[in-house]
């Protein structure tokens, strides 16, 4: 779907609020993994959150009365699918932001799409590199270095805990063309596909995260803090904000819809600053702005307007979750 899909221009007032909604759920997603592994190791965190999501997804299915998938063939893509797009990144925010503040670990979701591109060009075949978008993809990187610091030095924990969370940012780079490769195509509804990644996600960190960390703690044994952080990044950051998202698509069409990635990080930034009093280096928004830029570059967003002025029809932005949430 794309914004052809929604001609009549829909006034902002009717995906606005659900718009700014999606994005401080999202941006919101990093102080609650920020106070979720104070207690909980990351892996025990991440099964939590997972187990609240599907369960949340499952409730939506039913009401909706939708099904899940029953062909083989997409439960075994899907499971590549949950290893990369949830179990594993999830756990390295999660390690990361042991390390570094929420507000940065926000900063390097908005990598994602630098990296979905060139997988997308190079491996998966689902999108072909052109002028603009290697010059987005340049841009971007420079971003990535600035944000890192570079010229300072590599090594230390902090640095550490920002390769971390450059590495979640990664898996969404595997996970997106994968799916958009070997999934899209399928009949099923999004909901469907989301709560069966869920779910194989679930089987995933229930193995293997008692043989890490150990079996997880009962909820009674949490603070109030910590277990709400968990239903916070389980209920609303994978149920509610899939459904607002999908509503989103709907009714402002996929290119609008997806520059929520734009804001995620201005959430986290702002979350972080007001309820955890943490700074940035000077550096680090300025490494953002030009990550942002060169997404923006890459995607074909800068000079849209121009262009269909005179008739050329703007490249649509794929309708997919930031993810990280």
């Amino acid at each position: 779907m794309t914004d052809h899909s929604a001609p009549d221009r829909p006034a902002p007032r009717s995906w606005l609020p659900g718009f700014l909604a999606l994005a401080a759920i999202w941006g919101s997603s990093f102080l609650f993994i920020k106070v979720g592994v104070e207690e909980l190791h990351p892996l025990q965190l991440t099964l939590y959150r997972v187990v609240t999501g599907a369960l949340t997804l499952l409730v939506v299915l039913a009401v909706l009365r939708d099904r899940l998938p029953r062909e083989p063939r997409v439960w075994a893509h899907l499971f590549v699918v949950a290893a990369f797009g949830v179990a594993v990144p999830f756990t390295l925010f999660g390690y990361g932001e042991q390390r570094v503040e929420s507000m940065l670990a926000g900063i390097w979701n908005a990598t994602t799409p630098l990296i979905v591109l060139p997988l997308a060009v190079l491996v998966f075949r689902t999108e072909r590199l052109t002028t603009r978008r290697a010059v987005g993809l340049a841009l971007g990187f420079t971003g990535v270095l600035v944000v890192l610091g570079v010229w300072e030095g590599v090594g230390g924990s902090h640095f550490a805990g920002q390769l971390m969370c450059f590495g979640a940012a990664a898996c969404y780079g595997v996970a997106i063309p994968y799916q958009k490769r070997f999934v899209a195509g399928s009949t099923h509804s999004g909901l469907s596909l989301s709560a069966a990644q869920l779910l194989l996600a679930t089987v995933q960190l229930a193995i293997v995260t008692p043989l890490v960390a150990g079996a997880p703690p009962l909820p009674t044994g949490l603070s109030l803090p910590v277990v709400a952080s968990v239903v916070a990044l389980g209920a609303l950051g994978t149920g509610l904000a899939f459904v607002i998202n999908m509503r989103n698509i709907r009714i402002a069409g996929a290119s609008t819809a997806a520059t929520v990635t734009y804001l995620i990080p201005v959430f986290a930034v702002l979350i972080g600053a007001v309820a955890l009093g943490e700074r940035l280096n000077w550096h680090q928004p300025v490494g953002a702005l030009i990550v942002l830029i060169g997404v923006a570059v890459s995607q074909g967003l800068l000079g849209r307007r121009r262009r269909a002025a005179v008739g050329v029809e703007a490249p649509a932005v794929p309708a997919q979750a930031p993810a990280a949430h």
